[in-house]
């Protein structure tokens, strides 16, 4: 009696036990998102935020990895070389899936060949906004002001190919005004500049801006997206200011190797969509000075394509090359 009992119960636990060719449920160990950009900007402290948030409702540690260097490329090349198994994922933008594939010749990746999209995040307002010791107080005065003195004005940005520099190429093109390009490493040492008045006029992350703004210390012109900004109600977009139809947003995104698999990103997409709605990961963000967004993954891809045909348009327009 006794084998029969112990053979009954090796026979259901072989029942139970997985099979060879199924997998576990995913996730089973850490996920890593990459941030190709250095630590406290305003991706880091997306991606850190994200993480948090997605460890508590996935069930394992989600951990965030700088990987910083030529403008994105090199911590996004990573991903895009990474396995496509759901744990290594990168949070990307405007500026890693979309421009940098107009501006590099012989860039590492194909934005839309190798990554898996995941969802939009968030998206951080950008401003032209200008020292005050300059007599403008608005996009019209300033583009009369740039024709009056043609390759006389200049303005900065965080550096050469970032979101900033081409939101302002963009408006230059459209307003037809020469305003000579000052590139920065950073966007510290280029606020700082521009609250002395050692630069004019900056194309500029509204966040960190803010308090020059209300302190007086800077003037707003403008934003550059499609609506205004929660953060400044009152300011007007640059459609608004006599330029309709422009826009830009410097939107960030979630991704993945190319070909993982749809369920993976189904998941992602459902728990980080998820978090990103709450009321208060929503007023977490808010204080950083970033608007949360939500996509599918379908729609996240269908803006990368538009990103580089209409940033391609721009860079042979205004001859910008970076290799």
């Amino acid at each position: 009696m006794t084998r029969f009992i112990a053979a009954c119960c090796l026979a259901a636990l072989a029942v139970l036990a997985p099979s060879p060719g199924s997998a576990a449920p995913y996730p089973t160990r850490v996920v890593t998102i990459i941030v190709p950009f250095p630590a406290g900007g305003a991706t880091d402290v997306v991606a850190r935020t994200i993480a948090h948030e997605l460890s508590g409702r996935i069930g394992q540690q989600v951990i965030v990895e700088n990987r910083p260097g030529a403008n994105g490329l090199l911590g996004s090349a990573v991903v895009a070389r990474a396995a496509p198994d759901g744990y290594t994922l990168l949070m990307g933008g405007a500026n890693t899936q979309g421009m940098n594939d107009v501006l590099y010749k012989n860039r590492p990746y194909d934005s839309l060949k190798d990554f898996s999209a995941i969802t939009l995040t968030a998206q951080i307002p950008v401003a032209i906004v200008v020292n005050p010791s300059l007599p403008v107080n608005s996009l019209q005065e300033l583009v009369a002001l740039a024709k009056a003195k043609p390759g006389q004005l200049s303005y900065g940005s965080s550096g050469a190919g970032g979101p900033h520099h081409m939101a302002m190429e963009l408006f230059k093109s459209v307003a037809g005004a020469d305003i000579q390009h000052v590139p920065y490493k950073g966007g510290a040492p280029q606020l700082n500049d521009l609250v002395a008045g050692h630069i004019k006029i900056g194309a500029i992350g509204l966040p960190p801006a803010l308090p020059h703004v209300r302190e007086g210390r800077l003037r707003p012109l403008a934003v550059t997206g499609r609506t205004r900004t929660a953060f400044l109600p009152d300011l007007p977009t640059v459609a608004e200011s006599g330029f309709p139809g422009f826009e830009v947003n410097y939107w960030l995104g979630l991704f993945g190797p190319a070909g993982v698999p749809g369920e993976i990103v189904d998941k992602l997409n459902v728990e980080v969509a998820g978090l990103l709605k709450r009321p208060d990961v929503r007023d977490l963000l808010a204080k950083q000075g970033v608007e949360t967004l939500t996509s599918t993954p379908a729609e996240l891809q269908s803006l990368v394509a538009v990103e580089i045909e209409r940033w391609g348009t721009v860079v042979k327009e205004r001859g910008i090359a970076l290799d």
